[in-house]
């Protein structure tokens, strides 16, 4: 009888905590820095989901490690949907690829909540460089081997994983200069120093409208609107090639499925918002929301298509 009792009391409990739910300012960890696009999307959606929850929610960034320590610190959070994450492409996509011992687990140590955004690569070149497609890029770099140079952001960065799958699809040698982050290797696009790039769209809107870089394809599976006349990889003569940079909200794993799923009713809302998807669109990027179950779904897709490209190209985190 006790245990009844006790049962039912544990019940009114968690309701009634559900019901209340928040009660206190939320936290948004990021796993890069200020400034950075995930910082700008924490900030326009957090600010949304202030307003609709009636709470403060701050933006923290954890940088550091290739985003390895901010995903960490959310991990091992409270998991009581007063700290949530903005999971990405690299926290929970290649990172789990190139890291055999990483301090957390991208599938199981976090509860989905929304995806939230996504926005494609694009394939750029010194405006000197003498190709204006794909194929021609391709064709030069068959006819001088390991003499054309690729920029990333870094050492297992997502810019390095596409230009190795162009590399490995198309049988091309690119040699490979990491750079420390993506404005300085866009940098080193337009003063020349290397030819070829695979570039976030929200890093070079300014480059591409200055025509300081010559734009080739995209890595999405169709065009972006801000690129009409740009194709996609497959269309330019390698199908099946799709990379994006995706970010998706989650929670430490534990959190009540109550507040999960206030939660996800709140992200689809702010994220069905036009000014959300303007300001957000503005940038290149496409707001979608979804559920808990298609983010997990995706994280493991993503780690899976990682980890084949890794292989294949023999990438390795130093």
């Amino acid at each position: 009888m006790r245990k009844g009792i006790f049962v039912l009391l544990l019940l009114a409990a968690t309701s009634a905590f559900a019901q209340t739910y928040p009660t206190k300012p939320i936290r948004i960890l990021i796993a890069q820095a200020p400034g950075s696009a995930t910082d700008v999307i924490s900030r326009v959606v957090g600010n949304r989901l202030s307003e609709a929850l009636g709470q403060p929610v701050v933006i923290e960034a954890k940088p550091g490690a290739g985003g390895v320590l901010g995903t960490e610190a959310a991990a091992h959070s409270a998991p009581d949907g007063y700290a949530l994450f903005m999971a990405n492409n690299s926290t929970h996509g290649s990172n789990p690829a190139l890291y055999p011992k990483l301090p957390y687990d991208a599938v199981n140590d976090f509860a989905p909540i929304s995806m939230v955004a996504s926005v494609p690569y694009v394939l750029i070149v010194n405006p000197t460089m003498p190709v204006g497609t794909v194929d021609q890029l391709i064709k030069l770099a068959k006819a001088q081997p390991g003499r054309i140079n690729y920029a990333s952001a870094g050492n297992g960065s997502t810019h390095q994983f596409c230009a190795e799958l162009l590399k490995n699809m198309a049988g091309i040698d690119l040699v490979h200069v990491p750079y420390k982050g993506s404005p300085p290797g866009v940098t080193a696009v337009v003063a020349g120093e290397v030819g070829v790039m695979f570039a976030n769209l929200t890093d070079i809107g300014g480059q591409l409208k200055g025509g300081k870089v010559k734009p080739l394809a995209v890595t999405s599976a169709s065009r972006n609107p801000h690129l009409p006349e740009t194709p996609t990889l497959a269309e330019a003569g390698l199908p099946g090639f799709e990379i994006l940079s995706w970010f998706a909200l989650v929670a430490p794993a534990g959190t009540p499925a109550s507040i999960i799923k206030q939660l996800n009713t709140e992200a689809v809302k702010v994220l069905g918002r036009d000014d959300v998807k303007s300001t957000l669109g503005a940038q290149g990027l496409t707001v979608y929301s979804s559920t808990p179950e298609q983010v997990s779904a995706h994280i493991k897709s993503e780690i899976a298509k990682f980890t084949r490209i890794a292989q294949a190209a023999g990438i390795k985190a130093e």
